[in-house]
Parts: structure tokens; sequence; C-alpha cells
């Protein structure tokens, strides 16, 4: 079980886990500042702004944890996180006015060099990697 715990946090991993602290963070501190500065333009963009922050939290904890109960969450915290930054991005695309004011999701996460459009794709990948490693053992 030890194993299957490190698994997560080793090599590569790191990187991970700290990419999803860092959008956890960013995405917790930009959904605060357009929720509390300035709502009604768009309750929307900034609603998904704050569901993207919790997801980015708990799919970090999910990385950091590494048990095999936290990994399902982390999976299915970027399984969310793919379809989000996909709905939310064809959404943006298609409806521009819905979204006067960027989000970590709409266009694909063009605002963060679609780092949030590849990090989750990522993240599974990692989760399956390490759990096949862990299997095997």
């Amino acid at each position: 079980m030890a194993e299957l715990r490190e698994a997560t946090r080793s090599g590569p991993g790191r990187v991970l886990i700290a990419l999803y602290a860092l959008f956890a963070v960013a995405a917790c501190a930009r959904s605060a500042v357009q929720i509390g500065t300035h709502f009604e333009r768009a309750p929307l963009a900034y609603l998904l702004s704050a569901f993207a922050a919790v997801v980015y939290v708990v799919a970090t904890v999910g990385l950091v944890r590494g048990s095999r109960a936290s990994r399902r969450v982390a999976v299915v915290s970027c399984s969310v996180e793919l379809v989000g930054v996909v709905a939310v991005g064809a959404f943006s695309l298609l409806d521009p006015a819905a979204f006067p004011d960027a989000t970590v999701w709409s266009l694909f996460g063009r605002g963060y060099g679609f780092i949030p459009l590849v990090l989750p794709v990522l993240g599974l990948l990692w989760i399956r990697h390490t759990g096949q490693g862990a299997a095997a053992d």
C-alpha cells in the first residue's frame, strides 16, 4: 500500500501535483476576485471559475494522498475537469456573450496556455500508469 501512495507523488507526479496546486491557487484567487468585485457582470463565468478551483483542489489532494480511494477521487476530478474544459471551451466559442470575462476553462484554457486542456489528460494517464505499476508489484 505504501508503494501505491508514493507512486502518484514520485517522478513526473511531483510536477503534475505542483501544476495542480498552482492551478488550484490561481483559480481560487481568480474566482474570489471576480465574485467579490463584479459578480453581476458575468455570474456564470465566475461561478465556473470557482467550480474549476474546487476541481483543482480535489484533484491535487487526490494525487497527493495516493490511496486507492483518493486515486478514484482524482480520476473523477480529472474526468470532470476534462469534460468541463471541453464543454466550457466549446460554449465560450459558441456564445462569447456569456463569457464577457475569461474563466480558467473558457476557450479551452487559452488564457493559461491551454494547460487546462492538457492537464487532466496527463493526470489521467499518470494515475493509470502508476496504478499499473503498483498492481504489477
